[in-house]
């Protein structure tokens, strides 16, 4: 295991940082216990000659925590279902999982 890996380990079990949640594949079972971090980043998008703001929601999860998730897959939050939406995106280090998702 890389150093990287190690120290991204520490922060995503760290409790004042990271948060507990649920994982769903499909949106169906009894979901699999993991760490996150949850960003809700607002964005600014040109659209013609209109630039519109938008909130997103964003999961940042650790690879080796998830194997493969997908659009359609759930994350449950403090009760709250976020669906997985759009393709997962890896960080350059392939070690981290960005979900765009939203609320079901």
């Amino acid at each position: 295991m890389s150093a990287i890996a190690v120290v991204l380990e520490v922060l995503f079990n760290d409790p004042n940082l990271a948060r507990s949640a649920l994982y769903r594949p499909g949106g169906i079972g009894d979901g699999v216990p993991l760490r996150i971090f949850a960003r809700r980043p607002d964005q600014v998008i040109d659209f013609g000659e209109t630039r519109l703001h938008a909130e997103t929601s964003l999961i940042d999860v650790l690879v080796a925590s998830i194997e493969q998730p997908r659009p359609g897959d759930t994350i449950e939050i403090d009760g709250q279902t976020l669906v997985v939406q759009g393709e997962p995106v890896r960080d350059p280090e392939r070690l981290i999982w960005t979900l765009d998702v939203r609320p079901q």
